[in-house]
C-alpha cells in the first residue's frame, strides 16, 4: 500500500504515520511544501529509530507526484472529511495510493473536483463533523481497512 501526504504540516503526525507505514511495508509519499523540516528531532521522536528505515519518496507538488506515479492513476483515492463514498466502501487493492491531506486545509478543491468519484470518508457524529481526526488516527483507519480487505482476498 502507498500513503500520500498532501502538504502535511505537522512533524509528530508524519513521523507516527512513517512508523506505521514501516510495520505494514507501506510506502510513505510526501507532496511538498511541509510546515516542518524532514530532519527535525519531533519527527523522528515520533517516528523513532525507525524513522531511517522508513520508505519515504517525496515530491516537489502534486502534478509531479502524478505524473510520477501516472501508471497507478487509477488507484489514487483521496480521503477528505465530507466524501459521498465511505472508506470501508472502496475496494481496496494492494498497489492503491490513499491521498490525504494536510492537517488544517485537507485536499485542495481542484483536485477533489478532479477526482470526485474516488474521494473516501470516515463518519463521524455529533456536533463536531466540522472537524476531523488527527491526521495519524485517520491514516491508520483507512491503511488498517485496506490491509483487512486485502487479506481477505488472499
Amino acid at each position: 500500500m502507498n500513503i500520500v501526504l498532501h502538504q502535511p504540516e505537522i512533524p509528530h503526525n508524519t513521523g507516527a504515520i512513517g512508523r506505521t507505514c514501516l510495520v505494514t511495508g507501506s510506502v510513505l509519499h510526501l507532496i511538498r511544501p511541509y510546515g516542518f523540516h524532514l530532519d527535525e528531532k519531533s519527527l523522528k521522536r515520533a517516528g523513532m529509530d525507525y524513522w531511517r528505515r522508513v520508505d519515504v519518496r517525496e515530491y516537489d507538488s502534486f502534478d509531479d507526484f502524478a505524473a510520477k506515479n501516472e501508471q497507478n492513476a487509477k488507484r489514487f483515492v483521496f480521503a477528505e472529511t465530507g466524501g459521498d463514498m465511505l472508506y470501508t466502501d472502496w475496494q481496496f487493492e494492494q498497489c492503491d495510493y490513499i491521498i490525504f491531506g494536510s492537517e488544517t486545509a485537507g485536499l485542495p478543491r481542484a483536485i477533489l473536483d478532479k477526482f470526485r468519484d474516488r474521494v473516501i470518508s470516515i463518519p463521524m457524529i455529533g456536533d463536531i463533523q466540522d472537524r476531523s481526526l488527527n491526521l495519524s488516527v485517520a491514516v491508520g483507519i483507512v491503511l488498517f481497512e485496506g490491509l483487512r480487505q486485502i487479506r481477505e482476498k488472499i
